[in-house]
């Protein structure tokens, strides 16, 4: 009799391979076929909200590993909160104005943005973006995130752009807005200012120069002759702006004689400054406070102008000589010290980075070339005293990573002053994750400097302001902003660069000096303004997205942000609200390789999500989200996602085992009470409880990381290692109705439902592959996207039990070491060729006698005998773990029953079925 088919075998169309590519995409079908964002938006219509607002990417390219660490951690957010019970509505969206955008539309179309007219070029900007919105929309599909796909929200739509004018205006009507002449991070290959969240900090080799100003009028404090002051500095080419030298006012200064000459420097600078111009003998001739040497007037080096003595508090005594050169044209800290003086603004570098005719000798020249200029002149005419080079972290733009500088323009700005308090009040009123992100951007608010919103470009939303043709007073008001939002409603900001003024004025209106005609404004707006608008343009939009509601419960972005949308947004939101837009903020790591590095393509470390899509499916990549803590930086690299995929393995095998277990399962006519589970059983249960609550609870508190690792350690240790391997014998060999499979199955399918549910957020593409094999009607759901995450069944948690399994496990543990040894020493094959003996103290005795029945099940050997410590024979194995505990392992006695293969003494006792022992022999008999 072949008894291999009376044994309830595994039996299940679940496929042993993932395959996990091709049927992710038949997935991605479905979901299409069936509307599964619109299903799960009518399931919980009604319910509470919650409201993810979308920090929109820029279209200009593929996504990268980085959009996958961000799109992902959104959908985790989503799917979780959605199945929590909350109605949470996900509207993605792109930003598609700006700098990065209009870079990759000029090499993509070869445009010359100077040739080529403005409306005509922004339609080319437009083109570009709207092809990488739809191409990056398939990406983030490809990954499972689900979302309103077919309506996102993209900076360039109509409504949008109208929205943001309006925000504008207000922050106009209430004074935050308004024009000045500043120094402005300027970057010469964009040609346009820069905010300070465009700015980034790089390592730069510049020149290192100590210059000498002659004193042409000491005050009577200073002498005049072969007199003067030391200037340190590393940009050489600012100094034809230079038009003061500052001291601060606390500071001591000393007048050196060298030889014939005498130079004024800070006293604690004294000795740096003479090793680096080579002064070897020198002595201290005079002592002065800062204070005293005010207006003190020196020459400018090569320049026929008056260098004039200040007081400065921001000058320092890190390096240099405590005498700092002033340009108020190249610097914001000049440029405040010479306003309290009514110094000039000196500015002689244009748009392009080249010096004017106000450079006097250095017009032409590229400012970073002109460097070698200065440096000659200054040589030439005997004041250039030391030059060297040093390499320090240097300002450089975000988008084409050029060096950047200061330059005196005029700018539109918003005052952060005038809502600065209301900005920190309300920071403080948010919930930020990690809570360091809190002090990260208090700070920043508190230290920054009026936001420049003003860019010299053309592929954005133009500053909304006419200017009189008459008297160039500034016109924008109520009136002009409500046609102008109804102008762009209809055909878009182009219609700002296709009319002239007039055409888009109400009717009949004047300046108040009496003049009816205006010009326009040429400048657009800084992009952070655009995208800091959206929750304005997107969240209190309703008319559009109706399952919106301002404010947000959460932003979720990179750490960058908290300078970037996270700060604009709080900023556009505080001046027109008094309230911050967001309840909780979320920041995330970046992506780096196994050694911390960047990634780049130069270094070769760039993990492309397209390839390991392709090779092994979004889900690893999601797996890969979800199993680093994304607080710090997330490595990523092939043999880190090959490690992934042993993990994703394990949890799906899990499942692929409980699902070939209940092939016969039906869960309205099978399931088994609780109270008549097994104690095994019923310690399974709690296992699965106390898991549901501590996954339900980390996804809550936005812990991915340790819903990766419980659900790992579940199917791992609890399930495979534990009871999954305890409870085979009885699935296989049990008559197939039988109370005893029937309750192992039971709570095989309660785990199986409870796991799946969990994995949603994380597994979305398995777990719906797990749902359509799951047996039972599965509540009538298509998808289990539409399922409710499982709770916590209290009554199930036994700490009592919990404490007796943990302790019975860990004797376990220990026998299985010893059974592990005595295979390597050949003296047995398997474990159920082994009998197990134990040698126990009195007290363990009592706790494992009353099991002793269930201990061959549970260690999976043919027979466990227990007896006292003293009984221990010599060779027997203690262990420092247990005290108590003597284990000895020898082959089990008996004959190998051909049906469960454990050995007994019983075997051929049946005369009908001689290779069965009495268990297995009595089974056949009912079947």
């Amino acid at each position: 009799m072949d008894y291999g088919k009376t044994l309830n075998l595994p039996k299940t169309d679940f496929p042993m391979r993932a395959n996990l590519p091709e049927r992710e995409v038949e997935f991605l079908k479905f979901w299409e076929e069936i509307d599964i964002y619109r299903k799960v938006q009518e399931k919980n219509r009604g319910r509470q909200k919650f409201i993810l607002h979308d920090g929109p990417p820029y279209a200009n390219g593929h996504i990268h590993l980085g959009h996958v660490l961000n799109k992902v951690l959104k959908d985790i957010v989503v799917k979780y909160h959605s199945m929590a019970g909350y109605d949470a509505p996900y509207v993605p969206g792109w930003d598609t104005h700006g700098l990065p955008i209009e870079q990759q539309a000029i090499k993509a179309f070869g445009i010359n943005r100077h040739e080529i007219n403005p409306v005509e070029f922004r339609n080319k900007c437009k083109e570009f973006a709207l092809g990488f919105v739809d191409i990056q929309r398939e990406e983030f599909k490809r990954l499972g995130v689900r979302g309103e796909w077919d309506k996102p929200y993209l900076t360039l739509m109509p409504h949008y752009e109208a929205r943001q004018i309006g925000v504008f205006g207000e922050m106009a009507k209430k004074g935050y807005i308004y024009k000045g002449l500043k120094p402005v991070y300027w970057c010469a290959t964009c040609e346009t200012a820069l905010a300070e969240a465009e700015v980034e900090y790089g390592d730069k080799k510049s020149a290192s120069i100590y210059v000498r100003f002659p004193v042409r009028n000491g005050r009577g404090v200073l002498p005049e002759e072969d007199a003067y002051l030391v200037i340190w500095t590393t940009t050489p080419w600012t100094l034809p702006a230079n038009v003061a030298i500052s001291l601060h006012p606390e500071y001591k200064y000393v007048l050196i004689k060298a030889g014939k000459e005498k130079y004024l420097v800070a006293e604690e600078l004294k000795d740096s400054f003479l090793k680096n111009a080579g002064i070897e003998s020198s002595e201290v001739i005079g002592e002065f406070k800062g204070s005293e040497l005010e207006l003190v007037e020196c020459g400018h080096p090569f320049v026929d102008r008056v260098s004039l003595v200040i007081m400065g508090e921001h000058v320092t005594l890190d390096q240099g000589t405590g005498c700092v050169h002033t340009a108020p044209g190249h610097g914001m800290e000049d440029f405040v010290v010479c306003k309290q003086y009514n110094l000039p603004v000196i500015s002689p570098v244009n748009a392009k980075g080249v010096f004017t005719e106000e450079g006097g000798i250095f017009a032409g020249q590229f400012y970073l070339d002109a460097n070698n200029s200065v440096l000659e002149e200054l040589d030439r005419r005997g004041h250039l005293m030391s030059h060297s080079t040093i390499l320090h972290q240097y300002p450089h733009c975000w988008r084409c990573k050029k060096s950047v500088f200061f330059r005196a323009t005029e700018q539109w700005f918003a005052s952060i002053d005038g809502f600065r308090q209301s900005a920190l009040d309300e920071i403080r009123t948010v919930r930020w994750i990690p809570g360091w992100g809190e002090e990260r951007i208090y700070n920043m608010v508190a230290n920054r400097g009026d936001w420049c919103i003003s860019r010299q470009r053309s592929w954005g939303v133009p500053i909304p302001i006419f200017y009189c043709k008459d008297c160039g007073k500034e016109l924008i008001n109520d009136e002009t902003i409500r046609h102008l939002q109804g102008l762009f409603r209809q055909n878009g900001s182009d219609v700002w660069f296709a009319r002239p003024a007039q055409d888009l004025l109400p009717q009949d209106i004047k300046c108040g000096c009496g003049c009816g005609e205006f010009t326009k404004e040429t400048d657009i707006m800084d992009v952070w303004f655009d995208s800091g608008t959206s929750h304005f343009g997107v969240l209190d939009e309703q008319s559009v997205w109706p399952d919106l509601c301002w404010p947000a419960d959460l932003y979720l972005e990179g750490s960058d942000q908290h300078r970037g949308w996270f700060n604009s947004s709080l900023s556009t939101s505080v001046a027109v609200s008094g309230r911050a837009p967001y309840r909780a903020v979320l920041t995330h790591g970046f992506v780096v390789d196994e050694q911390g590095r960047k990634q780049s393509k130069s270094l070769g470390n760039v993990v492309d999500p397209a390839k390991v899509i392709k090779q092994m499916g979004a889900d690893i990549l999601r797996l890969w989200v979800s199993s680093a803590d994304y607080r710090s930086d997330l490595a990523a690299s092939p043999s880190i996602l090959k490690q992934l995929t042993e993990a994703y393995r394990k949890i799906r095998n899990t499942c692929r085992f409980l699902l070939g277990n209940l092939y016969d399962f039906n869960p309205a006519a099978d399931k088994v009470d609780f109270d008549q589970l097994l104690e095994i059983d019923r310690w399974a249960m709690l296992r699965l409880q106390k898991l549901v609550q501590k996954v339900t609870g980390s996804y809550q508190d936005y812990e991915y990381h340790v819903v990766y690792h419980a659900i790992h350690g579940f199917c791992t240790i609890d399930m495979s290692s534990l009871y999954l391997d305890i409870i085979k014998d009885r699935l296989y060999t049990m008559p197939a109705g039988s109370k005893e499979r029937r309750a192992a199955q039971t709570v095989m399918y309660e785990i199986l439902s409870a796991l799946v549910r969990l994995l949603v957020p994380v597994l979305t593409f398995t777990t719906e592959e797990i749902w359509r094999h799951m047996p039972g009607d599965r509540d009538g759901l298509a998808s289990v996207q539409l399922a409710d995450m499982p709770e916590a069944v209290e009554e199930y948690i036994d700490d009592e039990l919990d404490q007796k399994w943990e302790r019975l496990l860990a004797v376990r543990g220990e026998v299985t070491k010893v059974l592990e040894s005595a295979r390597r020493d050949k003296v047995i094959g398997n474990s159920l060729e082994a009998a197990v003996e134990l040698y126990t103290g009195k007290e363990l005795r009592g706790f494992l006698e009353p099991m002793a029945g269930d201990l061959p099940a549970i260690f999976i050997v043919s027979g466990v005998t227990l007896a006292g410590l003293g009984d221990a024979p010599a060779g027997a194995q203690a262990n420092d773990t247990i005290p108590e505990l003597v284990i000895s392992v020898r082959p089990a006695g008996g004959s190998k029953c051909e049906r469960c293969w454990m050995y007994h003494e019983g075997v051929g006792a049946d005369a009908e079925h001689k290779t069965l022992c009495p268990r297995c022999a009595g089974v056949m008999k009912e079947i």
